[in-house]
């Protein structure tokens, strides 16, 4: 059985038995749960149907949030139409934005790894069946790939905001999502943990610092980064670019940022855009102003 403990493994073992990550993870899982491959592939597309709503009932254009702060974005982008970076681009961020903002209208999602990073998984796989025709078992592969690789994280350093900051949120998703599309590309399990080491290092650092403590502002938008970076790294990986710091190391070293990181930048929102002073009047329009 697999330890989820390196990504390194992970690629070791599905390169041996001549398998894609998502193959080796899916035969795993059956053994570890006891139950038949087929079953635990439909129990990851259920939650690709949970995303794949979300998605839709996220870019309506009257969904406001409870706090009346966030809301009709993703309807803009889909409006605004292929713009600069084309189809593929604006439709991944539009359904990244359109997930997130399902969230803060209290919709149903898939954590994928965290209610805050919500778009960014689906906002990759979906874009991918639906802009460039990819199937639908592709997709689920790829969210299982997905799934091994945010596993991976969580073992060894963290996918918690308040612990790591939002590297650990967005950031573990983004190298999930990249993963995912190298897999679904026909990549290879080393290119995939190229595209996951990718994506990690250029959000290392990132800070959790939610405007009125709610998982709105910056959040959606930070979804929609890291989708782009998601897409930027699965390209990178695919064109043959490796990440000179092996994927396990990232990890490590995120963990070691997120560790460093004052309390005050880690989910309390005490620091960062939370306490500017749009940020603070925002907090005082949707919790009153404090005596």
């Amino acid at each position: 059985m697999l330890e989820y403990d390196k990504i390194e493994s992970l690629v070791d073992e599905a390169e041996r038995k001549k398998l894609t990550i998502s193959q080796l993870v899916l035969e795993d899982q059956a053994e570890q749960l006891g139950m038949k491959p087929e079953d635990v592939f439909a129990r990851m597309d259920q939650d690709l149907k949970v995303m794949e709503k979300a998605v839709w009932e996220g870019k309506n254009p009257e969904l406001k949030s409870a706090s009346g702060l966030t809301g009709g974005d993703a309807a803009r982008i889909e409006a605004y139409g292929n713009g600069l970076a084309g189809s593929v681009f604006n439709g991944a961020i539009m359904r990244a934005v359109a997930v997130a903002e399902y969230n803060a209208a209290m919709g149903k999602i898939v954590a994928a790894p965290t209610a805050g990073s919500c778009g960014i998984l689906p906002g990759a796989v979906i874009t991918m069946m639906e802009e460039k025709g990819y199937s639908r078992e592709k997709a689920v592969m790829g969210l299982i790939t997905a799934g091994a690789i945010g596993m991976v994280i969580a073992n060894k350093a963290s996918i918690a905001g308040a612990e790591g900051g939002c590297q650990a949120e967005c950031g573990s998703a983004s190298a999930m999502a990249a993963a995912a599309l190298v897999e679904m590309a026909g990549g290879t399990p080393s290119m995939c943990a190229h595209a996951c080491a990718i994506a990690l290092k250029c959000q290392m650092g990132l800070v959790c610092d939610p405007v009125a403590g709610l998982v709105e502002i910056p959040c959606i938008k930070r979804n929609a980064g890291g989708v782009s970076i998601a897409l930027m790294a699965a390209e990178m990986a695919l064109a043959g670019i490796e990440s000179k710091i092996p994927a396990d190391e990232v990890v490590l070293s995120m963990k070691e940022v997120g560790d460093s990181m004052p309390c005050s930048l880690r989910e309390t929102a005490k620091g960062g855009i939370a306490v500017s002073p749009t940020g603070l009047r925002m907090k005082e329009q949707v919790f009153g102003k404090k005596e």
